[in-house]
């Protein structure tokens, strides 16, 4: 069972929120909060509220739905932070001109999930797909042959 919360609007850079979303990605919400409580940005605040509205929603949840939820299982399974609408304005500047620049806004999602008890959820293992590894050492192989051209070509 997923758990999610939005906040729409927020004035801030997307980039400057992912910053942030970056650090919780994967973790406990336990300690996510301790992450976003000691982060030195200006949006860490409103992510940590955010956070929380989703561990309330997976409260209500469980007490409306009667959805067997462990608080303490919860991780961050997705934090994204999207382009809003952008506000253009101007700056004065010399000779009578003007410059536009562009104030960003962004919509954030928490999405929150219960982490099974075999460990459900985490990356087990990374995969290597061997057809993949072979186109690289053909292009490999062809960079060296035609190296080889040019230097007979010199001569």
């Amino acid at each position: 069972m997923e758990f999610r919360a939005q906040a729409r609007f927020m004035r801030v850079s997307p980039q400057k929120a992912r910053l942030v979303l970056d650090l919780i990605k994967g973790r406990r919400v336990e300690e996510a909060l301790n992450t976003l409580a000691f982060t030195k940005k200006r949006v860490a605040p409103t992510i940590e509220k955010l956070v929380r509205s989703a561990v309330e929603n997976a409260n209500y949840l469980a007490t409306e739905k009667n959805i067997d939820v462990d608080v303490d299982n919860l991780y961050v399974k997705r934090a994204v932070a999207n382009d809003g609408p952008r506000m253009k304005r101007i700056r004065p500047a010399p000779m009578g001109r003007a410059y536009r620049y562009v104030r960003r806004i962004a919509h954030i999602e928490i999405e929150l999930a219960e982490r099974g008890k075999n460990g459900a959820g985490l990356v087990q293992s990374v995969e290597t797909h061997s057809a993949a590894a072979a186109p690289k050492k053909k292009a490999v192989a062809k960079k060296k042959s035609t190296a080889k051209k040019k230097a007979v070509a010199k001569k």
